[in-house]
């Protein structure tokens, strides 16, 4: 699968069903020598009021995606997860 593929598709957690947000406004980790994808970086959303706050970001490991679909991609990520950097 290429990158160009995943752009656009929206990424929901399978454990509670949240829309964490869309390839296209996050990053990837890739290994560059393999082209191995680590792991997919998402900004987390900001509000009117936190505009000036540094957000953590939510990383989802590579590991953590069950599937990709033509719209979504599902992601499992329960409680206990660290997710936040």
């Amino acid at each position: 699968m290429r990158l160009g593929e995943l752009i656009g598709k929206e990424i929901v957690n399978l454990y509670d069903g949240a829309r964490l947000g869309v390839v296209g406004e996050s990053d990837l980790t890739i290994d560059a020598a393999t082209g191995q994808v680590h792991s997919i970086i998402l900004p987390r959303r900001q509000s009117l009021l936190n505009l000036w706050v540094e957000r953590p970001q939510l990383v989802i490991p590579w590991e953590a995606v069950k599937k990709i679909g033509s719209e979504v991609i599902v992601v499992e990520l329960d409680q206990t997860t660290p997710r936040f950097r």
